[in-house]
């Protein structure tokens, strides 16, 4: 769908403030400035940075921003409303606000006159005072002002008369943005569709009188019910110009609307000018990046930028996205900076391998007796508790070997591990050493190291005994390392798969190892893994050791 340039919505990003509440979530000044700059240059509009005056870390978060500003993005402050007790010029909290320098303020307040009543403990009318006399303070102060009408939906749904007056209060003090809030997360996007063409009505019949200016909606929603992107699409459908939300739908509870979603829908499908096309293609790079930030795994399965958005597995699917993916893809995975992939597993059919073989960059053709072989041994190789399907590079190095182009850069003779259980008076401590014995070039070499664990001090030892021939070992790390059982009524003698996720500082593989032993299964796994990183480098004569030379 073409873009109409005209039709503008502006985005507004909360993950530094609302996202930062999720349980799990913590980030340090540092991550919080890197997360901003991602977010600028994504294109976002609006950066919530968070509540100053609340704590330190907000304070030298926009202090930072100061010295050191973003490109494009405005910088919005957050803040409550004044308290009951004191006029807007007399709340500390307010002047925390000004003090953070930026040329937005996000000011939330009551809609709900349960909240005014058992919240703020004062009268429906004082309330509609308090948003009226922060609001005119912060303008007065050269502020622009976004209001955050907070639970509105469920203050409209239970008495939408007075919901109404606590806008026009806003409207009539200046606010620039009514932002409505669906902040329990439980209204469904048929009601959000209902109360947000009910308010545009209102503010068009001139809620707050003739004479004041008519403030843009905004729509803030949560995913306590599931909906949180649907809801705010309905909103948009009925006249919201400005979205909130989060990177990855981080939040509070369920979380909130996931940008990664509403951008992409809003762009893609719907037509609206979010940002600029060669920045959405940038959309799952920052996803992935600011889940790595805040120390979340990435959820794989996210739409648009999740892992297996694009993954195709069954062999029907792999042969008609090979003709035309416009059969099993809504829209094309580069659009958002994703990719298309090809998922190995015992389901898997010719088309599958076929596929998969090129996206390493190898051609096979059916009526090669190599591609029979690498299904067969595929599936052989599955029933015995392997899985491909998150192991790649095994799943190449498997194929490499059927076609006789597996070069072997060392040859593993033997490994013992050690391990020690030391008693102490709180706690056990664990020493684990790690002999093994491998050649290389003809040479053998015998080397030990020490771990916290039986699988760090053989990875140590590996890395140690190969690191003088294969000097860019020294740049892998293991970064991830999975056991599963899995058959369980074995017990003890159960099977174990290991997976095993290395990087090199800008590529991640991951290979796996079964066996009934899981110091063997982790032995596999960690030597496919130090083997791939190596057959990674730019060129065959990169991976040779130095002795050959």
């Amino acid at each position: 769908m073409t873009v109409d340039p005209s039709n503008q919505l502006w985005i507004y990003d909360t993950t530094l403030r609302d996202g930062t509440q999720r349980e799990g979530l913590s980030v340090s000044i540092e991550d919080k400035l890197r997360i901003a700059r991602q977010l600028d240059q994504l294109g976002i509009p609006f950066i919530e940075g968070g509540w100053p005056g609340a704590n330190p870390k907000d304070v030298q978060f926009f202090w930072q921003l100061q010295e050191e500003p973003l490109t494009q993005a405005e910088v919005v402050a957050f803040c409550s409303t004044r308290r009951p007790s004191m006029t807007a010029a007399e709340d500390p909290l307010l002047q925390a606000i000004l003090a953070a320098g930026t040329r937005w303020v996000t000011i939330f307040g009551k809609s709900w006159d349960l909240h005014v009543t058992e919240g703020l403990k004062c009268s429906l009318e004082e309330n509609l005072e308090i948003i009226r006399d922060t609001i005119e303070y912060l303008r007065s102060s050269g502020r622009r002002v976004i209001y955050d009408a907070e639970h509105w939906f469920d203050g409209y749904k239970h008495n939408p008369e007075y919901a109404l007056k606590t806008l026009e209060a806003a409207i009539a003090a200046g606010v620039e943005w009514l932002v409505l809030c669906d902040t329990n997360g439980g209204t469904l996007p048929h009601e959000i569709s209902s109360i947000v063409r009910d308010v545009v009505r209102a503010i068009q019949a001139g809620v707050a009188g003739e004479d004041a200016p008519l403030p843009q909606l905004g729509i803030h929603t949560h995913n306590d019910s599931d909906t949180a992107v649907a809801n705010a699409l309905a909103a948009v459908m009925e006249g919201a110009k400005m979205v909130q939300g989060t990177i990855n739908g981080y939040g509070e509870r369920c979380g909130n609307a996931n940008l990664c979603s509403l951008i992409p829908n809003l762009q893609l499908k719907l037509g609206y000018s979010c940002i600029q096309d060669n920045q959405l293609t940038q959309l799952t790079r920052a996803s992935r990046f600011i889940s790595e930030v805040v120390n979340l795994a990435p959820d794989e399965h996210a739409a648009f930028v999740g892992r297996s958005a694009f993954a195709h597995k069954g062999g029907i699917h792999v042969s008609a996205v090979e003709r035309n993916p416009l059969t099993y893809e809504h829209i094309q995975p580069e659009q958002v900076g994703n990719s298309r992939r090809i998922v190995i597993s015992d389901q898997a059919g010719l088309s599958n391998v076929l596929a998969k073989a090129r996206t390493f960059g190898i051609e096979l053709d059916k009526q090669n007796p190599a591609a029979r072989q690498i299904l067969q041994r595929l599936k052989d190789l599955e029933s015995e508790g392997y899985q491909f399907e998150a192991a790649e590079a095994s799943f190449d190095l498997l194929m490499r070997e059927a076609l006789g182009k597996r070069q072997q850069l060392f040859e593993i003779k033997g490994f013992q591990v050690h391990c020690d259980l030391v008693p102490g008076v709180d706690s056990h401590k664990s020493n684990a050493l790690a002999t093994v014995k491998l050649a290389v070039n003809s040479q053998d070499i015998l080397e030990a190291a020490e771990g916290n664990g039986p699988v760090a001090a053989l990875d140590a030892a590996l890395r140690k005994a190969l690191v003088n021939f294969y000097p860019q070992i020294a740049e892998f790390e293991l970064t991830d390392y999975k056991v599963r059982i899995i058959d369980e009524q074995s017990g003890t003698a159960a099977k174990t798969r290991v997976l095993v996720e290395s990087k090199n500082g800008h590529q991640r593989w991951t290979t796996v190892g079964v066996s009934t032993n899981i110091l063997e299964a982790s032995y596999q796994a960690v030597v496919e893994g130090l083997e791939y990183g190596l057959l990674l480098q730019s060129s065959a004569e990169a991976a040779l050791p130095l002795l050959s030379q």
